[in-house]
């Protein structure tokens, strides 16, 4: 590995992990602001949502653009954008409560999240172009970074809000996420690429595309169901604190940060066995979902110990599934006839943050609905239903790729024979 691409790593890890930190914070405390300033618990709902949508618009214009724009200029602008942004919402409790305090959150988190797709968008590209032979063995070690960022973003953000107030947490990681612009500046390579002709439009006419689009989806929407969901029912159902749903949260972060690396180096060495992963994780996937509640028709009461074991299955098998899907998109795209260059890494990588925020959109909106109208074990058991019928998409669809290829071959031993005659 060259200085450049050590330094690169470096860069897109802290990039990761300070973005995902700011994205996190939220959580514990701004609910409870929000409240105060006369916000209800829809709005609120809406000021978490708008910002999938916005990241999602801003994955799929950008991810076009990334040639035109730069892919550097577009990450190490994302990076300024974002830190503002955090930065502004600290300063959003000194606003008059009301329609006022509303409408800021609203405008800063929407900027917010076209600045936080800037940055992902580009660091997805950016890494494919700079390490094109181990796609998955980094993107897999860059997820460490990101569930540390998911995982430190809810207790740091508490305790700096319970000692010093609400600025202080916005203050400090905007700085922080401030900071990492100079550097990344300094670090990163440009790189320079012609625009590609070709458009997403053409991206989706390929079905195992589609397919690998739906498997993103059904596991953003699962994280986004239980981002919104599962706190209250730990709570409610087993009487645990705030700090002890916060322990138990690990049981996800920690199995699926781990896994990511060892996924990515194998798929990186044995290519072919990405379908074989993303089948299986679906699967496990599934069965974790469905046995969180448990499903209410298994008749299984509902127990704390089965309910963390859940977490570490669905925790490991969504790094199965998730790391394989953003090299074997690259390679349908590369099938389909696009250029390797920076134009086509552009666009899978802002399709890619597209469908997850729209996943990460539906989660927590229909999640939340069915739970308050059904039960979380119902609505538990519709995520597990979704990744079910991923996997059994995935594999209509190698069955049919199998039956395709077999058929050329035929078709080209008749040919030969022919041409022998």
């Amino acid at each position: 590995m060259t200085r450049q691409q050590i330094l690169t790593l470096i860069s897109m890890a802290s990039v990761n992990f300070s973005s995902m930190i700011c994205y996190s914070i939220l959580g514990p405390f701004f609910p409870d602001e929000a409240v105060k300033k006369g916000a209800s618990q829809t709005v609120i709902g809406l000021i978490f949502g708008c910002y999938a949508v916005c990241n999602l618009i801003g994955s799929l214009i950008l991810g076009k653009y990334i040639v035109q724009i730069g892919a550097k200029f577009m990450l190490v602008t994302g990076l300024f954008v974002s830190s503002g942004c955090t930065i502004l919402f600290g300063l959003l409790n000194r606003v008059p409560a009301g329609p006022a305090f509303i409408s800021l959150c609203f405008v800063v988190r929407s900027v917010d999240a076209v600045g936080f797709a800037a940055a992902m968008t580009s660091s997805f590209a950016m890494t494919a172009k700079i390490f094109p032979n181990n796609v998955a063995t980094v993107l897999g070690s860059l997820e460490i970074f990101t569930g540390l960022g998911l995982i430190l973003g809810p207790p740091v953000g508490g305790w700096f809000y319970q000692s010093f107030g609400y600025e202080v947490p916005f203050m400090l990681l905007g700085c922080f996420l401030l900071i990492m612009v100079p550097f990344n500046i300094y670090v990163l390579p440009k790189i320079d690429a012609d625009p590609s002709k070709d458009s997403f439009i053409r991206l989706l006419t390929k079905v195992k595309i589609v397919l690998i689009c739906y498997v993103i989806f059904t596991l953003s929407a699962g994280l986004g169901f239980l981002d919104a969901t599962l706190s209250l029912y730990a709570i409610n159902t087993f009487g645990l604190s705030t700090g002890y749903v916060g322990l138990i949260m690990l049981g996800l972060s920690l199995p699926y940060c781990l896994a990511s690396p060892l996924i990515g180096y194998f798929t990186d060495k044995y290519p072919a066995t990405r379908s074989w992963f993303m089948v299986t994780g679906g699967a496990a996937t599934a069965l974790g979902f469905c046995l969180l509640g448990p499903v209410p028709f298994l008749h299984i009461p509902s127990q704390l110990w089965l309910l963390i074991i859940m977490l570490g299955v669905i925790g490991f098998s969504l790094g199965m599934t998730a790391i394989p899907t953003f090299p074997e998109i690259i390679t349908c795209a590369y099938e389909q006839g696009y250029e390797e260059g920076l134009s086509t890494l552009g666009m899978v990588s802002g399709l890619f943050g597209a469908v997850w925020s729209l996943g990460m959109f539906y989660g927590p909106v229909v999640g939340g609905l069915i739970t308050q109208h059904l039960s979380f074990e119902w609505a538990a058991a519709v995520q597990g239903g979704l990744a079910f019928f991923a996997v059994m998409y995935e594999k209509i669809v190698d069955q049919q790729m199998k039956q395709q290829v077999e058929g050329r071959h035929i078709e080209q031993n008749i040919f030969s024979m022919f041409q022998l005659l």
